[in-house]
Parts: C-alpha cells; structure tokens; sequence
C-alpha cells in the first residue's frame, strides 16, 4: 500500500515527505525545513504530526482519485455528444453552446464542451484560418456614421440553391442594420435594407459599399479630360439618385478589404443562419425575412461593441419625405392629354384621387415604379396613382392577299446553268480532276 500512495506522489511532495522524515528523525530542525521548503514553521510542525500519525498519505490530497462532485455525468456527455452529430451537426463550438442553453436547457462552458467534443472527435465546423498580422482602421467613433453595405450569395436554406442575403453593418458599433434575403443581389434587396436602416435607426451620413453597377455606373471613372471639359456627366444610378435625395453619402470601396467588417459579418451569418433556419423549418425567402427581423436585435445583443462617441449621428427623415416615393426607380415618360404614358412596352392611365387635381394636359411626367407601391406617376409634387391601360387596335380595311408569282428562270438562263453556252475548259490528262472540281463549285445544279 505504500508503494502505490508513494507512486502517486509527485516530485514536489516527495520531496516535502523526505525533508519531513528528516525533522522526525532529528537531523534537520523544524526552522532549516520551512526555510528549505518555503513554508511556515507552524506549517511543517502540522506536516510532521500528520506524517508521523498517517506517514505518506498526510501529503497526498483526499480526493485523489476521486470523481470531482461537479463533473459532467456521463449520461450528459453522451446526450451533448449526440445532439451535436444529429440536431446541430452544422453548429460550430460557440454556437452549439447558445442553442443547448435555448433549446435544451443545458448550460455548460465552452472549454468543457470544446474538450468533451473533441475527445468525441467532433471537429468545429468553423475553422480559423492562420493569423495575419495587418493595420486595421479604427473605428468611427458615433453610430451612424459609416454603414458598410454589401450581398452575399448562400445556400441559406441546405437546399442546394443560393440565395443573396443584403446586410448593412454599422463601422463604429458593430451593429447590423439591415439584414434581407432575395433569389438575386438586386435593386430591391439594397433598397429594403435601407429601409431598414432609416425606419429603425433614422439616415446615416454616409454609405459605403463596392463598385457593383447597382451602386456605380460602369461609366464612372471612364470619361476623358476632354469630355468633362466638354461637360459630359457620368449619369447616377438609380441606388445613387436615391442617396442623394436622401442627403447621403455613398462612398466606393476598391476591394473586399477595405469594407472588412460587413465581410467578416458573412463568415459569422453564414456560420449561424442556416442552422437557425433548419431549427425552425424556414424554407422560403417570405419565412426567412421575417424571421431576420427578430434576428438582428439577437445578433447585436451578443455582438455589438459601445461607440467611443454616444451621440448618434443618424437623423431623422425631412419633413415631408416619403421613403417610397424615394426608394423606387424614378424615369421621365411623356403623358397625353388622357392621361396615357407607355412604359417597358406597357400602357398605363394616371386616375386621380378625390383629393388630387385633375391631369388633362400634354406634359412631362416623371414615373414612379416600385416592388410594393406599383408605377405610380408625380407632377407638379403631386403622386397620382395609374392603372394598366389597353389602347383601342386601330381598325383596316380587309384586302384580298396578294397572290405571289415566282418566277423560275430557265435552265438555259446566263446567270442559271448555262454550262452548254459557253467554250469547255480543257486541261491536260493530268487536270482532269481540277476541273470535275470547278464544274461542281460553279455549275452544278441546286435543287
């Protein structure tokens, strides 16, 4: 028995145990061995009564040995393990940790589960890639001063088809903004997001987002010193126009980059949204849209990072604005008398409400259209609503059809097959095969 307790000993304590026999047995006293052991007198006189009573055993700890009271049972281990192989195969560490403690009412820490799961052989699928060391620009110091916006496409819903998420970060908070879920990155994703962003922050000062032609003409930076001389504009946008009425800067990144925070955002969403879609069975981009909403607050509650600057530089929208008669594709169409204007091939009537002035004049118009509000048409600073209009087809006279004669020339014809008209050529034995050759080209018959 006493060769196994000193087996468990370590080096440390075997060495107190051998300066601890040495004061029983008298050659050390009590004062050399706490000046040896760096320990109070009072100390080794306990070490030397225990040692003396309970020899090797009066070092070793009691619970050597033993299962800790607040260790992890094996029952759990086994049920952790098992919910990350089935219901959250897809979740890395840190998330995986987030839903047992939602979903499952299993709180843990996340040294003990990386541990208990990588002794399963559960790898995180969330891989860190090698550091790099790098300069990063410092954050601005008020929210709403810098909104980096951008898309990603993704297999949102582990369907196999991608689907384009548009989100907007806010630089100095770290907050997102803006979050919608569309088949394409388009115009319409880029302006609900900024939808969101003014209805539940207000409007930022500036936007910064890359040189996508939703953002930037692909004539932007094109044109020559002698046409700006001239002076020939590059035209905006639509996204563009819209910022300007908005009194916002939108500013052009030149790579990925330079935009790193709404870039990093995709790592984490793609990482966490389609396990959250899966938990609640969403599979539609209606299901998943409304679901982001409640997201967001979520995401920023556990992300988000205090601005050096609390005074919000966002600000409210003008009196007397419209967000949808803004956030639209605004072009000049010329209305009739009626009240009739052609647009993409189509026809529509401007009808006026109770409350409007009557339109029945000749004039410039500008067309209003939009994913929600329709085509609407506004003159005068007043919005008219339109419905789709049929033009009356034009009625003709009912002829007779002409009837076609072809005329087929003769064989014999000079510019037909009028072989016999003209002198053979004639070549030596040799050239007979050239000239088969020039009388299929030339003058065979077609049928």
């Amino acid at each position: 028995m006493k060769c196994e307790v000193r087996y468990l000993m370590t080096q440390k304590q075997i060495t107190r145990y051998t300066i601890i026999k040495k004061t029983l047995e008298g050659s050390m006293t009590v004062a050399e061995a706490a000046e040896s052991l760096g320990l109070s007198t009072r100390q080794i006189i306990r070490l030397r009564n225990g040692v003396r009573d309970n020899d090797v055993g009066a070092l070793i700890h009691k619970n050597r040995g033993r299962k800790p009271a607040h260790a992890i049972s094996d029952e759990l281990r086994q049920q952790i393990v098992e919910l990350k192989r089935a219901k959250y195969k897809d979740a890395n560490f840190m998330h995986f940790r987030e839903l047992l403690q939602e979903h499952e009412h299993i709180t843990i820490g996340y040294t003990a589960l990386a541990m208990l799961l990588k002794e399963a052989g559960e790898e995180s699928p969330k891989k860190r890639r090698r550091y790099k060391p790098h300069r990063r620009r410092a954050r601005k110091p008020q929210e709403g001063l810098l909104i980096q916006m951008d898309a990603t496409p993704y297999t949102w819903f582990n369907d196999g088809k991608r689907y384009a998420l548009h989100g907007a970060i806010d630089d100095a908070t770290g907050k997102i903004v803006g979050l919608y879920i569309t088949k394409n990155e388009c115009l319409h994703g880029y302006f609900e997001t900024t939808r969101q962003i003014i209805e539940g922050f207000g409007v930022p000062v500036s936007i910064y987002a890359d040189r996508h032609t939703i953002f930037l003409s692909n004539k932007a930076g094109k044109l020559t010193i002698e046409e700006q001389l001239q002076g020939k504009v590059c035209n905006d946008t639509q996204f563009g126009r819209a910022m300007k009425e908005l009194g916002v800067t939108l500013i052009a990144a030149r790579s990925p980059q330079a935009k790193g925070r709404v870039e990093r955002l995709w790592d984490i969403l793609q990482s966490r949204v389609p396990v959250e879609f899966a938990l609640r069975n969403i599979n539609t981009i209606d299901e998943a849209n409304e679901f982001l909403k409640e997201y967001i607050p979520r995401f920023n509650s556990k992300f988000s990072v205090n601005p050096t600057d609390t005074e919000s530089a966002y600000s409210p929208l003008r009196e007397g604005m419209d967000l949808d008669n803004i956030l639209c594709i605004k072009e000049k169409r010329m209305a009739d008398k009626g009240g009739v204007f052609s647009y993409c091939g189509k026809h529509f009537k401007i009808t006026p409400q109770k409350n409007q002035p009557s339109f029945s004049t000749k004039k410039q118009i500008n067309v209003f259209v939009s994913s929600i509000t329709g085509v609407r048409a506004e003159y005068n600073g007043v919005v008219y609503p339109t419905v789709p209009f049929i033009k009356p087809a034009r009625g003709t006279k009912a002829t007779e059809p002409k009837q076609h004669k072809t005329y087929r020339p003769p064989d014999d014809h000079y510019y037909k097959y009028g072989q016999s008209l003209f002198p053979k050529l004639t070549y030596e034995d040799s050239d007979q095969e050239i000239l088969e050759m020039l009388n299929n080209i030339f003058l065979r018959k077609y049928s």
